[in-house]
């Protein structure tokens, strides 16, 4: 029997059926699902050290799993001593599996390591159903090595989903087990 990811078994038992009975819908098909998880990262002192970028690619990689690619700017900024061209920050797409595993991971064991964590904030939704989470230190997972980092620095977590709305994104990432603050 091929492997199947704890919250992608749990997605199809619980949380399909738990999304049917909220929202009324008549076929599964209609069930909002998790399409991709993207995690960047910008790198703005990569202009003056070109080996900020390695760094932060290799982290990404590190903590997903997957081969991150270096991001570049798309115009000159004169005033940050930007050129077209230059890489400036770093990213990965996860879809399928790795993207479940990811989910679980960040849940589980990245973010209870946060310090005085009392959930997400549930402000981060675009109004077209995907969620922005932003981490303010890469130090939280456990695949980084404290003593080897050089620079704390932060990414943004977006979580795309195929709801129509903020309501049915919020409900899906909430029975997945993102744990919202409660207002």
């Amino acid at each position: 029997m091929a492997y199947i990811p704890r919250l992608k078994q749990e997605y199809k038992d619980r949380v399909i059926a738990a999304l049917k009975e909220e929202f009324g819908y008549k076929n599964v098909m209609q069930v909002p699902k998790l399409e991709k998880i993207v995690l960047s990262r910008g790198v703005g002192a990569a202009v003056s050290d070109k080996k900020l970028i390695d760094y932060a690619v290799e982290e990404l990689t590190k903590i997903t799993g997957q081969k991150a690619v270096a991001t570049i700017s798309k115009k000159d900024v004169a005033t940050f001593k930007l050129r077209k061209g230059m890489p400036i920050g770093a990213k990965v797409t996860l879809r399928g599996e790795r993207m479940y595993e990811f989910l679980d991971r960040l849940i589980t064991s990245a973010l209870p390591r946060v310090r005085d964590f009392g959930g997400i904030k549930a402000t981060g939704f675009d109004g077209r159903g995907n969620y922005n989470l932003g981490v303010t230190e890469q130090i939280i997972f456990p695949e980084i090595d404290i003593d080897k980092v050089n620079k704390i620095s932060g990414l943004d977590i977006t979580f795309v989903t195929s709801a129509e709305t903020d309501k049915e994104a919020k409900s899906l990432l909430a029975e997945l087990g993102l744990p919202f603050k409660k207002n």
